[in-house]
């Protein structure tokens, strides 16, 4: 009984340090702030290592590839209104799906 005592005593001392940082990973796994972080990190660096590019770098490459003109559409939000080329993107991909869907719809009614 005695030399579980003594051990534990001891081993108290040796890991004191480390309190610290247990007690951070633990808040931070419970939210999952740390694990989104350490998943966030872990694709960017094996799309950079298999691709070359960051994530950002895909991006604008495909904001170039779809909109080489630079044009900017509003953006209506309930709080502002705002031009961006990110809103003339997003509104000419709408407008190709709604296309598409359109296209398909005629042809099933044709059948």
């Amino acid at each position: 009984m005695m030399k579980k005592f003594y051990f534990l005593l001891i081993l108290s001392f040796f890991l004191n340090g480390c309190v610290e940082s247990v007690a951070v990973l633990g808040s931070g796994v419970s939210n999952g702030k740390i694990v989104q972080s350490s998943i966030n990190s872990a694709l960017s660096l094996g799309i950079k290592q298999q691709t070359g590019k960051s994530p950002a770098q895909h991006v604008l490459a495909y904001a170039k590839e779809r909109n080489p003109e630079n044009k900017k559409d509003t953006c209506v939000s309930f709080l502002e209104s705002t031009s961006s080329e990110a809103c003339y993107i997003a509104k000419r991909n709408l407008m190709e799906i709604k296309a598409k869907i359109k296209e398909k719809s005629k042809i099933k009614n044709l059948n």
